[in-house]
């Protein structure tokens, strides 16, 4: 983008990303309706309350990738830092997506990595019932008992007052990416989160300079080909701890020596405890040793890890690094961001570090 090109006003239409989910279900059975049929539909149920509800102009982003949230990739995921980035370069400021909840937190999460730095406005959402009612199958009409139209509209008016960064709202609630998680498989206040948000949160810039802005530009599209192609083959795995011997878990990780260096999340007990034995000290070090990323993280949803307890602290001397109160779907968008942005093992690690620093955590670095 030319340096002379600004940024689009608050005036300009909020451009709306359809990326499929429950939200555009219709039918018997439930299946996602293609965006030729599912916008245009979307498109006057809009235009219809616009004047009761004072809802902010939208323009639609042509979407291409449109499926079950629970099949996204991180090609995937590549594909929607693309498109906002394209959009970006050109002006376009403020984006709302609507996907899936499956990986709601965890697109979410990586697309709030992706765009650190920048004073991009981004706001997700979903739904745990599909805005149109099915029963009626000869006119689309809102489902009263949706939570989709609610979601939309909220996610509008926020993407609308234009604030940097990425958010996901939904049930009422709107949170930095980073700190959502799902809570519940079936209610419609299925997630939660918080606003004690640290790094990438408070990394975006409320007015960025165009000079800046143009450098952060310059530096991702440079990037753009070597992070599709390395999207293609990363790969983040997560080991989760159970009350079996040692030897089983200290296997799974063996497995993994083999492949190209990958992020891989050790699930451990409480505040990150992991049943020890020599040989998963050696595994753990090998696995360093290789390029492999180790993160310890919680198996409880709150709290993160500590070194308190030395059935935790002693996998930090084996170069595992600690996630701190980072969520699971954060600690994979952050494992899979450093995988495609950084050529090097040694440079994630760099980078991970940094990051978590920046997170208040008590846990120390080795």
């Amino acid at each position: 983008m030319p340096s002379s090109v600004m940024l689009k006003n608050l005036s300009d239409p909020i451009q709306l990303i359809y990326a499929g989910g429950t939200f555009g279900s219709y039918g018997r059975p439930l299946a996602p309706l293609s965006a030729e049929v599912f916008l245009p539909t979307l498109q006057k149920l809009l235009s219809a309350q616009d004047s009761t509800n004072n809802l902010p102009t939208v323009s639609w982003l042509e979407n291409a990738l449109i499926k079950d949230s629970s099949q996204l990739t991180p090609s995937d995921f590549a594909h929607f830092y693309q498109l906002l980035l394209n959009a970006y370069t050109k002006g376009d400021r403020r984006f709302v997506l609507i996907t899936g909840t499956d990986t709601l937190s965890y697109l979410g999460a990586f697309l709030a990595e992706a765009f650190a730095g920048s004073d991009i406005c981004i706001v997700l959402t979903a739904s745990m019932r599909p805005l149109l009612e099915s029963e009626i199958l000869h006119s689309y009409n809102i489902d009263e008992h949706s939570d989709a139209w609610g979601n939309l509209n909220d996610s509008l008016k926020l993407a609308a007052a234009g604030e940097s960064g990425v958010k996901i709202s939904f049930g009422g609630e709107s949170w930095p990416a980073q700190t959502v998680q799902k809570i519940h498989s079936h209610d419609l206040m299925a997630f939660t989160g918080h606003s004690r948000a640290a790094y990438p949160a408070n990394s975006y810039i409320k007015n960025l300079p165009d000079t800046r802005r143009q450098h952060w530009l310059d530096d991702q599209q440079d990037l753009l080909s070597s992070i599709q192609t390395r999207a293609e083959n990363a790969s983040v795995h997560a080991l989760y701890c159970l009350p079996n011997d040692v030897s089983m878990i200290n296997n799974q990780l063996q497995a993994l020596l083999s492949q190209p260096p990958c992020g891989i999340i050790l699930l451990g007990f409480g505040a990150g405890n992991i049943p020890y034995s020599a040989a998963l000290a050696e595994t753990l070090t090998l696995a360093h040793e290789r390029g492999h990323m180790v993160i310890s993280a919680s198996q409880c949803p709150f709290g993160g890890v500590s070194d308190s307890y030395a059935a935790g602290s002693w996998q930090y001397e084996h170069h595992v690094i600690a996630g701190g109160r980072l969520t699971i779907p954060a600690i994979y968008a952050r494992l899979l961001w450093l995988l495609l942005r950084y050529d090097s093992p040694a440079r994630r690690r760099q980078r991970w570090l940094n990051n978590v620093n920046q997170t208040g955590t008590n846990i120390k670095k080795r």
